[in-house]
């Protein structure tokens, strides 16, 4: 676990207790100063910069390649990132869905098959060539894993205040794409990934609202800063990343923009002790 600096001015009024939850793009892998290499945890992450934000004393146990299942057996030797609530948590961060997708998985799949017809679609045809959209299927499959982890999280820490956090915008949300070795999708595939990305969001906000639990939506602020985006408006790194973040993941600027995401919903939420 790290514990941020935030955390440890002690002041006569109460200390927020904030834990984070989730997989890569809470715990940025890459972005400097990593703190922790087991889980690739950074210090300048999304939950690191809210914690800052609020003066909290932050519990951040968000580790890269994290699934639903994850978060109650554990990763790595780690401990079940569950097990750092507890009935004193005042605020809880949550990203997770996008490893039960395999996102990354399709990305590369998608990647390899642009050869194949460049100026097509063929990821998007590999995955409904069926008659059934194959990611939409696995997108529902994962909203009661996420649906899950959200009473788990209230049963664990029954007065804290929970954010659901989607994914940042990754590809143009115009659907119209780049030509670029670093992002080497088909033409026709950068509106169907797009449509991907939005349908996981929806998923989650979704589940989020029926579990009580806030959305913070980090995919409209990112717009325009996607891995298309040339270098110091790009936000989410390409596939071969040019600033310091895993591939198809946020960079600094990015945590930065889905920390405000989450500080947005916080402030229109009022106090987060209840």
């Amino acid at each position: 676990m790290s514990v941020s600096p935030a955390g440890a001015a002690q002041s006569s009024a109460h200390t927020l207790d904030y834990v984070a939850l989730g997989d890569s793009y809470a715990s940025a892998p890459g972005v400097p100063v990593q703190v922790d290499d087991t889980c690739a945890r950074s210090s300048s992450n999304y939950p690191s910069l809210v914690a800052a934000s609020r003066d909290a004393r932050l519990t951040d146990v968000s580790c890269a390649g994290a699934t639903t299942a994850d978060l109650t057996t554990g990763q790595n030797g780690s401990a079940p990132q569950f097990d750092a609530l507890d009935g004193e948590t005042d605020l809880v961060t949550v990203s997770i869905g996008g490893n039960d997708v395999g996102f990354t998985t399709v990305l590369g799949t998608c990647a390899q098959l642009t050869a194949t017809d460049p100026t097509g679609a063929p990821c998007r045809t590999h995955f409904t060539g069926g008659g059934t959209d194959e990611l939409q299927k696995v997108i529902d499959a994962t909203g009661p894993k996420v649906t899950q982890v959200l009473k788990e999280v209230r049963e664990r820490a029954p007065r804290a205040k929970v954010v659901v956090v989607g994914y940042p915008s990754l590809l143009p949300d115009s659907g119209v794409g780049c030509t670029s070795a670093s992002v080497p999708f088909a033409a026709g595939d950068f509106a169907y990934l797009r449509d991907t990305n939005k349908a996981l969001n929806a998923m989650l906000k979704q589940r989020a609202k029926r579990s009580g639990a806030a959305y913070a939506d980090t995919y409209t602020p990112t717009v325009g800063h996607d891995m298309c985006a040339p270098a110091g408006e790009r936000w989410i790194e390409s596939l071969a990343p040019e600033s310091p973040a895993a591939p198809a993941h946020p960079n600094a600027q990015g945590e930065s923009a889905m920390a405000k995401a989450v500080q947005r919903v916080l402030s229109s939420c009022g106090p987060t002790r209840r």
